[in-house]
């Protein structure tokens, strides 16, 4: 999808994502800008905001238009079957292709497996059901779904169905009518009906009581609810992504959940690795929760110690993304300027000063020395990492930055820590 650029060279077009690329550069500038004052970057950041809010729109109402005319020439065409693509490679398609990650990012091949599922799933109306860990990112699968679909301008209405009472279930997610029972004192629309035309997601799906379950089975075949204390029929256009923790197969066997609804939920089925085997994505994290976490409070990115991030780094996080976000938000807010391992909760700080992660993610006592090997064999693993990122970009850290979702500017502060320098991994070279 290309975008016409007047400025550049010869009339050139760029995607609807090297510009968005382009805008999120300029957002992350202006938040840690010196010299403008508060107001004015807060202003300038709504700005922004708003132009990449309405690019994502062109791109998702041009996507589906050029899309068609993409599969019709596929199907004219006889070329061969394409070459496996690295993990690299094939995130940088999806990107190429105006893919919006939400927020996702890493080259871990299950996780690239799940988005392509996804970028698949997404132009269609299929219901979808994500499963994974807790805390391994199911709804933010099911905003990416959302956001690359047909429905991104619509509503997305997320509903946690371990949270709604037994006996509110079914107005929370259908609505009622006035005086349908004692303190109902008006007319109130329920998720489905407020979901209209765009995306429901229902998390904790294996929470929901048979009861709910019944009604739920009742709206994916009928697309028609009846809100409570009323006998008139609304009909209702949501998509349906559904997420759990839970292995919905073992509660089908133990009779507390439908074997019908889980086959109409699973058209497509989505699995969520858990973060420790996605271990390639923690420096990614980190960088990005601690610039999320900085911006949220107002405050200049936190610095971490070597032996704090030698310790985040070997963590094994068992309660996965969100655990890491939350560590991350712990940081910012009670560190000064540098973050060591007493700014980190107390039920995983290392026993001692010396103490390192091992890889079930205790910590284990250990000398100065083998601290010191610790920071020493993680130094070598960035810079390892750093080196092979150059070579496979050929030197172009805004490439790089780009497929790793890194801020630019952070990226230059790393290769400069190790010494390297993008003009010796260039091409020609």
């Amino acid at each position: 999808m290309k975008l016409y650029n007047p400025g550049g060279e010869r009339g050139s077009a760029m995607s609807y994502a090297a510009l968005l690329e382009k805008i999120e550069i300029m957002r992350s500038t202006l938040r840690w800008a010196t010299r403008i004052e508060r107001p004015d970057i807060e202003k300038l950041l709504r700005q922004a905001n708003t132009l990449r809010d309405e690019v994502m729109g062109l791109s998702h109402k041009e996507r589906f238009v050029q899309a068609i005319g993409a599969e019709r020439r596929t199907e004219a065409s006889a070329e061969p079957a394409p070459l496996e693509l690295s993990t690299g490679e094939r995130r940088q398609a999806l990107l190429a292709r105006s893919f919006v990650f939400e927020g996702t990012f890493g080259d871990n091949p299950k996780l690239l497996d799940a988005l392509e599922i996804a970028e698949k799933a997404a132009p269609t109306d299929l219901p979808v059901l994500v499963d994974g860990e807790s805390g391994t990112g199911k709804e933010l699968m099911a905003k990416v779904i959302h956001a690359n679909g047909a429905r991104a301008d619509k509503p997305y209405i997320s509903v946690n169905c371990g949270a709604i009472p037994d006996n509110l279930l079914e107005s929370e997610l259908f609505g009622h009518k006035r005086g349908a029972f004692t303190g109902a004192d008006k007319d109130r629309k329920g998720k489905f009906e407020s979901a209209h035309k765009g995306t429901i997601f229902l998390d904790e799906i294996g929470e929901l009581p048979l009861i709910g379950q019944v009604k739920l089975l009742r709206v994916l075949q009928s697309h028609e609810i009846q809100r409570v204390g009323s006998d008139e029929t609304i009909s209702v256009d949501a998509r349906i992504v559904a997420a759990t923790n839970k292995n919905l197969r073992k509660l089908i066997e133990t009779g507390t959940f439908r074997e019908d609804l889980f086959y109409r939920l699973s058209v497509i089925h989505v699995t969520l690795p858990p973060l420790r085997e996605r271990r390639d994505e923690i420096p990614l994290l980190i960088a990005w929760y601690g610039d999320e976490s900085a911006e949220a409070l107002k405050r200049r990115p936190v610095a971490l110690t070597p032996r704090l991030r030698s310790f985040l780094l070997g963590y094994a996080y068992p309660g996965n993304i969100r655990e890491l976000r939350n560590i991350m938000y712990r940081i910012s807010c009670l560190a000064g300027e540098t973050a060591d391992l007493a700014h980190l909760p107390e039920d995983i700080r290392p026993a001692a000063p010396g103490a390192i992660a091992t890889p079930d993610g205790t910590a284990s006592a250990a000398g100065i020395s083998m601290a010191e090997a610790k920071r020493v064999a993680s130094d070598e693993a960035e810079r390892s990492c750093l080196e092979r990122g150059l070579q496979e970009v050929g030197g172009t850290v805004a490439e790089l930055a780009r497929r790793w979702d890194m801020n630019r500017s952070h990226l230059q502060i790393l290769l400069k820590k190790h010494g390297l320098h993008s003009k010796d991994f260039r091409k020609e070279h």
